[in-house]
């Protein structure tokens, strides 16, 4: 405080003695900036005036209105994630953190790096985006963890990404039960970590599980006023009724959400609900309005070079080209991909393209290809823990095995299938977490 006065004063072109009357000696300015006395809080608010300071320009360093700007700053950077993409954003972000952090401003510093880490998941950097998620937790480490839930969903997703489902799960399951244990009834964190679940539980083959999370989701929406959280619901919530065929429901769930999405300018997460469309439109058997769905996910995507998703959603359109008989194209677009690919990203659909490519090999009789690529899907759908797709992989490989006389190995690979096909979730999931007691307004829908 001292050396900060010091400066102010010589910057100003002021005597100790100016800064000091009427009320203080020149002796005693002396001594606070040598650092010999700590100033009073009437000293500090004198001085601060003789300056032409503000008390809390003088504290804190920080120009008044500093803290309010840098929050605006943040909206804008959010909203140019949003609409224009991470690469747009990223230095915006990076500009607001150095500020935040040279003026000890822990909450917008946290935001700040929740924005990195989100431009880092869009751009398909899933270390990048776990360590900024984390250095954000770290910083609101002693601060209630609502506010930390943001930072925590993002840790998740992006271990999900890199096909690490289980300890997605651990971290967003933990929160919930911190959340629901200490009674911090808070609807939007709530949402936003349940949402979050909702899709590891799907890979992981816990249907059960996911489809009781996505109904308490949506007893919460009512009680949510954000909404991009209520639209992010929707389109998770999507996923589940998917699963159970319900697709007119799903169809109606997507369009719920890609009506917010259209209003909130979010084109990555509307491309999300085109690209959800589209597999829907797989599912029926529509395949050219699926393949028109996925192509319009990926000009959107490529436009905010969301390169993650991007490669993500070519998987799903390879398997329509594939099934629409063009399948020159689609092996053609899967090898790009996987050439493309890095090691630290993208287990699962890595496995997706190398199924694929073990199918178009086995239809035109290449059964060592075939081999070849649902033994490399196996391992990493093992690595990753998706239950469900590693018995269709089981499936496909055992019966390949079989039709070239490989029998022992065949049923080997069946009984590895088997042992992921028990009930959904009781084998590979711990207890659920805890439900939070009603919240006002809670009840069934």
């Amino acid at each position: 405080m001292g050396a900060r006065i010091r400066g102010l004063r010589l910057e100003r072109g002021l005597t100790q003695r100016q800064v000091a009357e009427p009320v203080y000696t020149a002796s005693y300015v002396s001594t606070v900036e040598a650092g010999r006395t700590r100033p009073s809080e009437a000293a500090l608010r004198h001085i601060a005036e003789r300056l032409g300071l503000t008390h809390e320009e003088l504290v804190t360093g920080r120009p008044a209105g500093f803290a309010t700007d840098l929050r605006a700053r943040l909206t804008d950077a959010h909203r140019t994630l949003a609409t224009k993409g991470a690469e747009q954003a990223v230095g915006m972000y990076r500009e607001l953190l150095d500020e935040a952090t040279r003026c000890a401003l822990d909450t917008e510093r946290a935001a700040a790096l929740v924005g990195l880490g989100q431009c880092a998941l869009d751009s398909g950097d899933l270390t990048e985006a776990r360590l900024r998620f984390e250095a954000a937790e770290q910083i609101l480490a002693d601060g209630p963890l609502p506010r930390r839930a943001l930072a925590r969903r993002g840790r998740a997703v992006a271990h999900y990404l890199a096909g690490e489902l289980g300890y997605a799960v651990h971290l967003l399951e933990s929160a919930l039960e911190e959340l629901t244990v200490s009674g911090l009834r808070d609807p939007g964190a709530l949402l936003l970590l349940y949402t979050a679940a909702i899709a590891p539980y799907m890979d992981m083959g816990a249907h059960v599980r996911a489809a009781h999370t996505a109904e308490l989701a949506l007893a919460l929406a009512p009680q949510v006023s954000d909404p991009a959280l209520v639209a992010g619901l929707h389109r998770s919530v999507a996923r589940t009724l998917l699963a159970e065929g319900r697709t007119a429901e799903a169809d109606t769930s997507l369009d719920k959400a890609a009506e917010l999405y259209q209003r909130l300018q979010i084109r990555t997460e509307l491309a999300h609900c085109h690209w959800m469309r589209g597999y829907l439109h797989a599912q029926d058997g529509d395949l050219e309005d699926a393949e028109r769905e996925l192509r319009t996910a990926l000009e959107t995507l490529t436009v905010n070079r969301a390169a993650l998703y991007t490669t993500q959603v070519e998987v799903e359109l390879a398997d329509v080209l594939r099934r629409r008989g063009e399948t020159h194209q689609a092996e053609e677009l899967l090898t790009r991909l996987l050439d493309e690919r890095h090691l630290d990203r993208g287990t699962l659909h890595a496995g997706g393209a190398h199924r694929l490519l073990g199918l178009i090999a086995h239809d035109r009789g290449d059964s060592d290809a075939a081999e070849r690529h649902y033994t490399t899907a196996l391992s990493l759908l093992k690595r990753s823990g998706a239950t469900g797709d590693l018995a269709d992989i089981c499936r496909l490989l055992g019966d390949l095995l079989r039709d070239t006389g490989q029998c022992e190995a065949a049923l080997d690979v069946y009984r590895t299938g088997l042992g992921h096909r028990g009930s959904p979730g009781t084998t590979t999931l711990g207890p659920a977490p805890a439900e939070p007691a009603a919240l006002p307004g809670w009840g069934p829908r």
